[in-house]
């Protein structure tokens, strides 16, 4: 019977992530503040879409949701700010589609009915998500008696998670139906006429082979075109929507790093030298390095060059004996005891077969465990390996193959896989569990035996003290209190010689390079005047980022909109210069062209050469070795053939074109070439579909003011 166990691991990325639970009471703290009515409706809005306001406690209710989607997709009881960030994404764009689509539906009539559902879910006509989540690994085909016992077991099951999950997928399924219909609705609206089909086929029959001569605009230096303000301004204001920019902050900011001091290192090395003869003496020794290192025994075979050059020279050159204890060293802010825990000769790689059993849940465990001991006792009796792997085995890789995986060297698999195959004698036969359920394990043949050691590594790492982040906190701390505003903060750092960093930031961002969890500081510098220094929501100027006490100023505010031209013309400047230097490149070309034929003599004149391109069309993109110059392309489709062009300034400079050859498909097939575009433009109409609409939407997203 599946299982919702089953589900989550192979729903993989095929279910598109769509659902979200529950009120950040921070967040309404930060918002309660100055004794002001915070809560009503505009300022709990998050975001508004046509005119549709999106609350922010219905917002994250439904990530919240989503969130537990995750967990349980992800198998993990807690998500990183990382997975947050994609789950808060996924459910604006949720609630931002279904805004939009959701009267676009009522309007035409779209829904999905109990009995299309049904259909999707157990009738004749399943959905991708369900046979991909109740396809039989081993022959390929839909479990249909999973399906029923699946939905028969959820009928009667109480746990809460298992039925969320369901409905959700049930909702995935239909909102992907409403959609394919929506979609559908709008292709058959489309058509493709057969004058169209034949334009397109005469862009596309004509290619041309040509020479050309190439002037590139990096040739000219700058001392060659003479710019004035004039230029400037007017191609500024020519090109005003070049200059559009979005909401962003500059800042300046220091660190103050905190790393280990010497009486960090100091209490390390006292720490490992005093716990040094009890881990000599110890008898328990895995149980000791759990106990007390700050890494974990691992338990791995270690040949020689595996290990550092230290640990290896002392086992496999000076002949450590078993139970001697090597160190302290030191190695990356750690302090290292080395304790030879054994010293055998192992094989390089084993060749194995195994037969999986899955483990679906805690009481399928019992029942799995007495299967695998039966089929140990059976293949150790002589029972054939290969026919019981291919009847009981679920891992479809190798079932086939009688449960042959193949030769393998340590690291290649899973843990307690790779202890018992590399422990087995050849041909012994072992049971082992793993994440992926119970292994009966066959070792069929061992490679080349070579000394191999197990070490236990009891490790110190050197991190910062508490004393030693309160003296770094106390720096920042007086920094802060002598250099209240932005102009004091600037000028202790040139008399310090402090090294401050400068990050441009747009309201969105979440972090800032090289400053761990720093979205808060982005956060507050939406909310600080320029020339302040920044503060936290408990103003403080001391922003905790990771391993760094932080102090920001906030340098220049810019608002969404056209750039002023001053904080742009570096850039009107760079390309004010092309265009200048392409008039120039024009001139010389066409003085070099003037009752010239001979496109070898127009190169030598220009102290440049010929060079070829061949089978460009009018609907080419780009030309070899000059990229995109939809110019050429244009001036190419009405050139004859051994004429000389005249000069074509293109994006990356100009260039003399001559056609060498002109070539043109033969026998088009009209016909074909409507049904091709019909094809496409129905491809490109599932594809734009929603998003002209989106495009389309007036969309206001506030998500900044609250993560």
């Amino acid at each position: 019977m599946a299982t919702l166990q089953t589900i989550r691991t192979k729903a993989g990325l095929l279910v598109a992530i769509v659902i979200g639970i529950s009120l950040a009471a921070f967040i309404l703290g930060d918002m309660l503040q100055s004794g002001s009515s915070l809560l009503r409706k505009n300022q709990m809005e998050i975001g508004e879409v046509n005119g549709e306001s999106i609350q922010y406690p219905a917002f994250q209710q439904k990530v919240e949701e989503l969130g537990e989607i995750y967990k349980q997709n992800l198998q993990q009881n807690q998500l990183d700010e990382n997975t947050w960030v994609q789950v808060r994404e996924q459910t604006w764009q949720n609630n931002v589609r279904d805004i939009i689509m959701n009267d676009v539906y009522d309007d035409l009539g779209i829904k999905v009915s109990d009995d299309e559902l049904f259909d999707m879910i157990q009738g004749n006509n399943l959905h991708p998500i369900i046979r991909q989540l109740f396809q039989n690994p081993n022959t390929g085909q839909v479990d249909r008696n999973a399906i029923v016992g699946f939905l028969k077991n959820l009928e009667t099951s109480v746990n809460p998670d298992q039925k969320n999950y369901w409905l959700y997928i049930e909702d995935q399924i239909s909102e992907d139906r409403t959609m394919s219909k929506y979609v559908s609705m709008v292709g058959k609206g489309l058509y493709v006429t057969t004058k169209q089909a034949e334009e397109t086929l005469n862009a596309n029959k004509k290619t041309v082979n040509f020479d050309y001569v190439s002037l590139p605009v990096n040739t000219v230096p700058d001392s060659a075109v003479t710019i004035t303000e004039k230029d400037l301004k007017k191609y500024y204001d020519e090109h005003l929507d070049s200059y559009e920019q979005g909401k962003s902050r500059k800042i300046s900011y220091i660190t103050f790093p905190v790393n280990p001091s010497q009486s960090d290192y100091t209490d390390a090395e006292k720490w490992i030298n005093e716990i040094k003869t009890d881990f000599e003496n110890t008898k328990e020794t895995v149980h000791f390095v759990n106990s007390n290192s700050d890494e974990s025994y691992v338990g791995t075979w270690y040949k020689q060059n595996n290990l550092a050059q230290n640990v290896g020279n002392w086992i496999f050159v000076d002949g450590a004996n078993v139970n001697d204890v090597l160190g302290p060293y030191t190695g990356n802010d750690r302090y290292i005891l080395a304790k030879l825990v054994a010293l055998e000769m192992m094989p390089d790689s084993v060749k194995a077969r195994h037969i999986l059993l899955q483990v679906n849940s805690q009481q399928e465990l019992a029942a799995k465990q007495q299967l695998a001991d039966s089929l140990k006792t059976a293949i150790e009796k002589g029972s054939n390996f290969a026919a019981l792997a291919r009847e009981f085995s679920k891992d479809p890789g190798s079932a086939a193959l009688g449960g042959d995986l193949g030769w393998f060297s340590r690291g290649q698999m899973v843990k307690p896989f790779e202890d018992a195959a590399f422990s087995n004698k050849k041909n012994e036969v072992a049971v082992v569990i793993s994440q992926f359920g119970i292994h009966i394990v066959q070792t069929t043949k061992l490679g080349k035996l070579s000394k191999q050691a197990q070490v236990a590594f009891l490790v110190r790492k050197v991190e910062p003290s508490t004393r030693t982040y309160q003296n770094v906190y106390s720096q920042a701390s007086k920094f802060a209190g002598k250099n209240r505003t932005g102009k004091a903060f600037e000028a202790a750092i040139a008399d310090q010689g402090l090294n401050k960093k400068v990050a441009t930031l747009r309201e969105e961002d979440r972090n800032i390079a090289g400053l761990e969890n720093s979205r808060q500081l982005i956060r507050a510098a939406f909310d600080t005047k320029e020339g302040n220094v920044i503060l936290t929501t408990q103003e403080s100027p001391i922003f905790e980022l990771g391993d760094n006490f932080v102090i920001a100023v906030l340098d220049k505010e810019t608002s969404k909109g056209t750039a002023p031209f001053d904080d742009v013309r570096a850039r009107v400047e760079l390309s004010v210069m092309k265009e200048k230097k392409i008039e120039y490149l024009m001139q010389k070309a066409e003085d070099a062209v003037q009752g010239k034929s001979d496109i070898q003599e127009i190169a030598s004149i220009l102290n440049s050469s010929t060079q070829s391109a061949n089978n460009i069309g009018f609907n080419s993109f780009s030309i070899p070795g000059l990229g995109n110059e939809p110019s050429l392309v244009g001036a190419l489709s009405t050139l004859e053939k051994d004429k000389v062009s005249q000069p074509v300034a293109g994006n990356n400079g100009v260039y003399v074109l001559y056609i060498t050859a002109v070539n043109e498909q033969q026998n088009a097939d009209v016909a074909q070439e409507k049904l091709n575009l019909a094809q496409s433009l129905f491809r490109e109409a599932t594809s734009e579909a929603y998003n002209a609409r989106r495009e389309a939407a007036k969309i206001v997203d506030k998500r900044s003011k609250f993560y």
